[in-house]
Order: C-alpha cells, then structure tokens, then sequence
C-alpha cells in the first residue's frame, strides 16, 4: 500500500487531478489523429518516404521554433499560453477533419495541416513541461514526470484503439474529428484551476539574449548538456516508429490498420508499466538512465530480429517499457537541475532535441524502410542507440557508483536555484 500511495502521490493536488484527466482526454485524441494521420498517407501514396515527410513537416516547427515556444512559456502564464495553444491545435484538428470527410483531401493538404499542427506544438510541449513544477512543487516534480508519461502512454493505447475502430468503420475523417473534441477536455480543465494553488516561477522581463540564456545555462551545466545530448541522440536513432510500424505490420506480416494500432497499442502498454515503475523511484539516475538506455536498445534490436508475431508483440511492449524509463528519467533528471525562472526554454531544449531530431532522421528513416525494409531501420537504430548511451553514461554511473548515497542529486529547493 505505501508503494502505491507513493506512486501516484502528485495526484493529491487538485489542480494536478485536473490536468491529468485533461490530458488523458486531449492525448487520446492527438493519439488517434497521430495514427490515422500516418494511415492516411500511406493509403494516398503507398510510401514511406511520404510517412518520413509528414512525421519531418510535424515536427519542423519544434526543430526551428522549439526555443521560443519555450521563452514564452518564461515570460507569460503557462496557464492561458497552454489554452491558446491547443485552441488553435483543435482549429487544425477540425480541418483536417473537414477536408477528409468531404473527400477532397490531398496529400499536400495534409501536409501543410501537419506543419501547423506542428506550430502549435512547439509552443504546447515546452510550456506543458514547464508548467508541471507550478502544480505540484520541485518536492513531487520526479513523480508528476513518470505520471505525466504514463497517462501519455495511455494515452496512446486509448487512441490507436479509437483509430482502429473508426479507421475500418468510418475512415480517418472521424479520427480528426475526434481530436479536434478533445482538445475542449484541457481547456476546460485549465479554466477551472484554482490560480493561488499554482507555485509560478518569477518571469524575466523583456530584453534580448533570452533565447540563448537558455543555451548557455544548459551548455554551463554538465548534467544538463549530457543528459538533453543523449536524449536527442536516442530519439535520433530509434524513436522513428510512425514510420516503421505501418510498414512493419503491412509488409512484414501483411496486416492493414488493425494490426498497425495492436503494434502501436502493444508498445504503449509496456510503456505504462514502464512509466509506472519510474515513479514509484524517488530520484533520477545516471545508473537509471544507463540502464534503461541499454535494455530500450538491445529489446529494439531483438524485436527486428524475430518474424514471430507472437514473439514481437511481448518485445515492442518490452521496449515501450524501457524506452519511457529512459526518458521520464531523463525528464525529471533536467527539470530538477534547471534554472527555475529557465525552466521553459530547458523544457524546449528537451522537445526539441526529442522531437524536433525527427525530421532530421525521418526521410533517411523512410528511405531506409522503403529500400531495405522496416527490420534494419528498426534493429539498426536500436542498436545504435544502445552504443551511443553506453559511451556516454558508462564513465558517469561508474562514478556515481562510488559516492555516497544522495550526494549525486540536489535537494529539488537546491535543484532550481534563480541565475544571478
């Protein structure tokens, strides 16, 4: 009983409560749009290379405007910048819903609607990550970080699940349009927050250099340069699933859109598990972070290896597991060492170098699946990965291997310290 009280411990705030179930609902539908959008395409065109487009145009915006998104959530209320942004991502939602179900879709529509969808992100993410400190306190952060992926995770079970459903029912015009609804779940739950329960963090004023403070607080701070160069060099290399998974299901085992969300849902299953684990820990580690490294890199590898249908389904939910500790570790690891009043443009940092990497590897990752198949560009990565974050962490968890227990984490009132 006391794992279980401190594993969903964060839930006792009100406010938190509140933007859980949002959340839930928002993603569930962003997760059934991500799906259908991928499904689509692939229909329209019949390649990958056009899936390495879309997923590059979707998360263009975080690569080139990530850091900004991330100085307004510094400089205003995360609160009221997090209703407009997904406002206007639900605007998007309702047009793509608008344009299929009318039947006059086309594949350069889709992908314009992608990139503004795109937009919306960039400025969502990083204000979401930040705001999570003004819920629940630095004390509850690492905890309310392995929540926050778990209900993302579900999130994607909710949603494929959806997709599927409407998808062999009624097409992807009502998957969009299902996303577009969600969005007024958050919205609502932002609204009926109690403003004085909220810890906000003092915001800078006006002038110029804000954008790179951020760079340099973040290059300045050892953990945080390894820790956001290593996340972005896994997502890089292995995190391309919108990609390969619906040419895995279609090509490798001869599966339609059923099959593509069971793939889908399968992994974020094991990823829930996964999330949940990390947040019955109290604090992040570079042993934590090497370790799930590794096994998320090696399950990739091992899933690519096998034609097995029975035996892929329990790996990818495996690595799914691995993968979510690795980052939600990785997560609390750097809001806990950020600055507080930097928080925002270290958060976009994060997205950027998880998200906005993708549309550097999705079209060599799309021409990859299309000229040797989705096996190599799935072990391939995986096992690229699990050199990269051994090379990396190996040296700093062998050191933290040998100091005293709780000198290599500072106390979260230590961890967020205001720059002189």
């Amino acid at each position: 009983m006391p794992t279980i009280r401190r594993t969903f411990r964060s839930l006792h705030s009100r406010n938190y409560r509140l933007f859980y179930v949002g959340q839930l609902i928002s993603l569930s539908g962003t997760a059934c749009q991500v799906v259908a959008l991928s499904w689509v395409v692939y229909r329209l065109t019949d390649s990958a290379v056009a899936l390495g487009a879309v997923t590059s145009l979707s998360m263009l915006p975080m690569l080139l405007a990530g850091p900004w998104g991330g100085l307004l959530a510094d400089r205003f209320d995360k609160r009221r910048v997090l209703i407009g942004a997904n406002a206007g991502m639900a605007a998007v939602g309702a047009l793509l819903a608008a344009v299929t179900l009318l039947g006059v879709v086309q594949v350069w529509q889709l992908y314009v609607l992608a990139l503004l969808s795109g937009l919306g992100a960039a400025v969502e993410i990083p204000t979401r990550q930040a705001f999570v400190n003004e819920l629940v306190g630095p004390e509850q952060l690492p905890n309310a970080i392995a929540l926050n992926s778990a209900l993302f995770n579900a999130s994607r079970i909710v949603g494929p699940a959806v997709a599927a459903g409407l998808l062999a029912l009624a097409g992807g015009g009502w998957c969009f349009a299902v996303n577009a609804v969600s969005f007024l779940a958050v919205i609502g739950a932002y609204r009926r927050m109690r403003p004085a329960e909220l810890r906000p963090t003092p915001r800078p004023k006006a002038q110029r250099g804000q954008v790179l403070a951020g760079l340099r607080h973040v290059w300045g701070e050892p953990v945080l340069r390894r820790t956001l160069g290593l996340v972005g060099l896994v997502a890089l290399l292995s995190f391309n699933f919108p990609i390969v998974l619906p040419v895995l299901a279609n090509r490798s085992y001869g599966g339609g859109s059923s099959l593509f969300s069971a793939l889908t849902a399968t992994m974020a299953l094991g990823s829930v598990l996964g999330a949940l684990a990390v947040a019955s820990r109290r604090r992040p580690s570079d042993r934590a972070l090497l370790v799930t490294g590794l096994a998320s890199g090696f399950l990739l590898v091992a899933t690519a290896s096998t034609t097995n249908l029975v035996l892929v389904l329990p790996l990818l939910a495996l690595s799914g597991a691995a993968g979510i500790g690795f980052f939600s570790t990785a997560n609390a690891r750097i809001q806990l060492v950020a600055a507080g009043e930097l928080r925002g443009r270290v958060m976009a940092l994060y997205a950027l170098v998880f998200l906005g990497s993708t549309p550097l590897s999705s079209p060599l990752v799309g021409w990859i699946v299309q000229r040797f198949g989705p096996r190599l560009a799935l072990g391939g990565g995986g096992l690229l990965a699990a050199l990269a974050v051994a090379l990396v962490l190996l040296p700093a968890a062998l050191a933290e291997r040998g100091t005293p227990a709780g000198a290599t984490e500072p106390e979260p009132s230590e961890a967020v310290p205001l720059p002189a």
